[in-house]
């Protein structure tokens, strides 16, 4: 389910524009099993608290929901949110864990960063991207470079992107989002693909992982892999 994209003043769009500097997070939870052992009653009173948390929101943030329920065992879900300004974002967690179901959540992951244009695409002519929407997957990850990465002249490392930009060219169906962690979080960046194959998906960080730019690579995990679902598919397979 993707919330405040009609009416509200974010959208996810937003994140494939030049002009718009928009603030990310991705929420990570884990259910406490103590939730799914609430009488029933309890459960749905919790879960429609949540759901009205997500949109009363709508306006302020665009959210997207995604299930990783057996593919990490420290993350049951995650919500992609974004924001032209970082209050919306804390006021929707604090929020969130005032709620029936939020009060058996616990956040353990939580990416901020700044979504912005790349300085190493300004004069880069791009492949076909996919019209902007959730596909099945999305990929997201922490990232960082090492120092000598940045000493480097910008020729130098612009070299070394082309490089990295060629590949991801062979991989036109999957779309990245780039998110920039300096100075509010303790990544360098957070990157997001988009892709409705995992398969076409691993086939790029195998082939990234040959390029010169992936030697400067310091940390790229951990890997959060989920899949696209609605709200209500979220509440539903958490019991309420």
């Amino acid at each position: 389910m993707t919330m405040g994209e009609q009416e509200g003043e974010v959208t996810m769009a937003d994140v494939r524009s030049t002009a718009e500097r928009v603030f990310t997070n991705y929420f990570c939870y884990k259910i406490d099993p103590l939730w799914r052992r609430l009488p029933a009653s309890e459960r749905q009173l919790g879960g429609k608290e949540f759901r009205e948390v997500l949109h009363g929101a709508t306006g302020r943030v665009a959210v997207r929901s995604y299930l990783t329920t057996g593919f990490r065992e420290d993350i049951d879900f995650f919500l992609w949110v974004l924001s032209k300004e970082p209050e919306p974002i804390q006021e929707l967690a604090v929020n969130i864990y005032q709620s029936g179901f939020g009060q058996y959540l616990h956040m353990t992951t939580s990416y901020f960063a700044l979504m912005r244009e790349s300085p190493y695409v300004k004069d880069h002519l791009h492949a076909p991207a996919p019209a902007v929407g959730p596909c099945k997957y999305l990929v997201v990850y922490p990232f960082i470079k090492s120092r000598e990465w940045y000493l480097m002249s910008f020729d130098a490392r612009q070299g070394m992107m082309n490089e990295h930009i060629k590949v991801g060219h062979e991989f036109p169906a999957i779309r990245i989002n780039t998110a920039y962690s300096f100075g509010v979080d303790d990544q360098d960046f957070v990157v997001a693909f988009d892709t409705n194959s995992l398969t076409d998906f691993q086939d790029l960080v195998m082939r990234l992982r040959e390029t010169e730019a992936s030697r400067y690579t310091v940390r790229d995990t951990p890997m959060i892999v989920g899949m696209a679902k609605s709200l209500d598919d979220i509440l539903t397979t958490a019991g309420a």
